[in-house]
């Protein structure tokens, strides 16, 4: 089975056994069940930069890791000593070649042995040491798993080998890949290549993307960086936000949205399509979400954009707790769904998420559906989406909505794109030295009113 190939993470200069105890925290948190982000809020700030790339690189290669332990050592350590130890195998894997020399990273791996479980340094020791000198056969017998090969759970791998027959090794390959940092240009303020002749002026290399989707808005960069590298920034010229993520605002305005026309997005926070979708129209905007914590985000993205809109909290699923009466022009429904899209960005979902969840999300995604479509104007359209590459999330949840309502009650617009897979004939262009996949994975329906 192919394996896929990623470039090695970048490391600050921090004692490694400090960050492989403080990794090793965060991949039994997620083994736990918790989720990645929480765990590196629990880290120390002046650490977590680190932390996270490590952790990041562990998520991407632990499957192969899991399948080196069990077959070094059957009887599973302590979940403790089990996390460090998974943690270094996946710095010693070969993609293609380990970020640190096997005798640096098998020292610090013992030396945070040896703090944190003392008793367990010698067989941390002896498995690492053995994994280092037999590494080309454990690697090699490991890939012969599918959680090797993978390093995804099994019905993960399963599901998507059922979605997409054609394409699932490249799809579950491409989810090592590091993402790359795509901005968006605010259209009231700068075109996308102006922008990029600033960043050129900086020294900063980036690539407009050309394809009309985009709106000449959508640049991405050669080398990620900090926000606060980025010119006007902080005055609300650009933001950050995944290519695939930038075509919603312009699917719903460019479905004939007029100034002034009332407009809600349903789950509205971290708030990037809500202020894209006021960036390129003058609009009555109400930004719902169920999680009054996460609204605060969009505030403060509005405020930093110098953009208004109402702000409330509420459950989408039940409009009479928040609604006043006035009918929608357009909605967005981004809704909650499993992030199988996004696994470059957040890479410990694959390892978070079980079968029933994806049962759950859709069920969820079809109550928002069926309890936002009567809030829509005569002639209102409704935009349904999600990053999300399995079919039940997309696909079969739109065929269902309109089996249920009827050819002569609702439409789906050719203007639609359905599935965007994270793969490089997916995207428009791909700039050279880039990763396999400019776009994350989506899925969009525009719906409407005969």
């Amino acid at each position: 089975m192919p394996q896929a190939q990623s470039s090695p993470p970048a490391f600050p200069q921090v004692a490694l056994s400090r960050q492989l105890e403080l990794t090793a925290d965060a991949v039994l948190a997620v083994r736990q069940g918790r989720s990645l982000t929480d765990a590196l809020a629990r880290c120390p700030a002046d650490l977590r930069a680190g932390v996270q790339a490590l952790s990041f690189h562990v998520m991407r290669w632990q499957g192969g890791a899991m399948e080196v332990r069990q077959a070094l050592a059957p009887k599973a350590p302590p979940p403790n000593v089990d996390a460090l130890l998974i943690t270094a195998l996946a710095l010693l894997w070969p993609v293609p070649a380990p970020p640190y020399a096997d005798h640096t990273l098998v020292d610090q791996a013992v030396t945070a042995a040896r703090r944190r479980v003392p008793q367990a340094a010698g067989f941390l020791n002896a498995v690492l040491r053995r994994f280092v000198r037999e590494r080309e056969a454990l690697v090699d017998a490991a890939r012969h798993a599918p959680v090797g090969a993978f390093n995804h759970q099994p019905w993960w791998i399963e599901r998507v080998r059922h979605d997409w027959p054609t394409q699932w090794q490249a799809l579950l390959a491409a989810d090592n890949d590091h993402p790359p940092m795509t901005l968006r240009v605010n259209a009231r303020r700068c075109s996308g290549a102006a922008y990029v002749q600033r960043l050129a002026a900086q020294g900063r290399g980036a690539q407009l993307l050309e394809a009309p989707a985009f709106g000449g808005q959508a640049v991405v960069l050669d080398q990620p960086c900090p926000v606060t590298a980025l010119p006007g920034f902080a005055e609300g010229e650009v933001s950050v936000q995944d290519a695939s993520a930038q075509r919603a605002a312009r699917l719903l305005v460019g479905a004939g949205l007029k100034a002034g026309a009332h407009v809600l997005d349903a789950c509205a926070a971290p708030g990037g399509k809500t202020a894209h979708l006021l960036e390129l129209a003058d609009l009555d905007l109400l930004a719902l979400d169920s999680d009054p914590v996460r609204l605060v985000r969009v505030q403060e993205n509005l405020n930093r954009l110098q953009l208004k809109a109402q702000v409330k909290a509420g459950d989408a699923r039940n409009p009479s707790t928040w609604w006043d009466g006035r009918k929608f022009d357009a909605i967005l429904l981004d809704a909650p769904c499993s992030a199988s899209g996004i696994v470059r960005r957040h890479p410990d979902v694959r390892w978070l998420r079980r079968p029933d969840d994806i049962t759950a999300l859709a069920r969820l995604q079809g109550e928002m559906l069926e309890a936002l479509w009567p809030l829509l104007a005569p002639g209102g359209r409704l935009l349904y989406a999600t990053c999300s590459l399995f079919r039940s999330e997309g696909q079969e949840r739109i065929d269902a909505f309109l089996q249920r309502h009827g050819a002569g009650h609702v439409t789906l617009d050719p203007a639609s794109p359905g599935h965007l897979l994270p793969l490089p004939d997916n995207a428009e262009r791909v700039p050279p030295g880039h990763p396999r996949a400019v776009h994350d994975g989506f899925f969009y329906a525009l719906i409407h009113q005969p």
